[in-house]
């Protein structure tokens, strides 16, 4: 359901059908969170999708005001996801391979900024900046959590590096909202699926027709007896 409302919507965004693109990004995020809360996925994911959510529908709105609310809402989605990262092994591993990833998101994160600072308003060139530091620092930790946050991590990344580009008035690919859409809509799907995975849940690789050990489908994990159910231009 959640690549039908993508696609949907990327067709939206590519024929400028403004009430459309409006109505199915409002339904992106609530259907990839009921999609989490369907596999007992850990709540701060959940909250995290809330918060993409709230960003979604702020930055439809249009609007310095508008963008900067979104911004906040996404920041503290990257708040959630860094938790969860953090709980579920993001940053582990050999301390020195820790710190040569971390130290090259650093690097992206600073590259960034200096590049777009002189092309952002005055007014945007602080919230941007702050924003930038816990995008990267998301990404950074999405990387240690397996193949499905790390590539997450990086389209996100890559999504709002494309808003920021539009913002500071670069050039931009042609049909520029698509890019965004796309690569917004697959980094949350695969960023939850990462997480899933990490905690225990969702569906994982490998585990079919094993018997032992197999995660329950949507429908069986509620019906489990004591179940916990529940336990960020787009």
């Amino acid at each position: 359901m959640f690549w039908g409302v993508a696609v949907v919507q990327l067709v939206a965004v590519g024929g400028d059908f403004g009430v459309v693109r409006g109505v199915r990004k409002g339904l992106l995020m609530p259907v990839l969170a009921l999609w989490v809360w369907g596999w007992r996925g850990p709540r701060g994911l959940v909250w995290g999708l809330g918060w993409g959510w709230g960003g979604d529908v702020l930055l439809e709105v249009g609007g310095t005001v508008a963008f900067l609310a979104g911004m906040g809402c996404f920041a503290a989605g990257h708040v959630c996801y860094l938790r969860l990262f953090r709980r579920y092994g993001g940053f582990g591993g050999p301390r020195a391979a820790v710190r040569v990833r971390c130290s090259a998101y650093a690097v992206v994160c600073v590259v960034l900024v200096v590049l777009l600072w002189p092309g952002l308003d005055p007014g945007m060139r602080v919230p941007v900046a702050l924003y930038s530091l816990l995008l990267t620092a998301m990404a950074a930790g999405a990387y240690g959590l397996g193949a499905a946050a790390r590539t997450g991590g990086a389209l996100f990344l890559l999504s709002d590096s494309l808003i920021a580009t539009d913002l500071a008035d670069w050039p931009q690919l042609p049909g520029p909202g698509v890019w965004v859409m796309a690569t917004y809509a697959a980094g949350q799907m695969l960023l939850a699926l990462g997480v899933l995975r990490a905690s225990g849940g969702g569906p994982r690789a490998g585990r079919r027709g094993s018997g032992e050990g197999e995660v329950p489908g949507p429908a069986s994990a509620r019906a489990v007896p004591g179940a916990a159910a529940g336990a960020g231009q787009r």
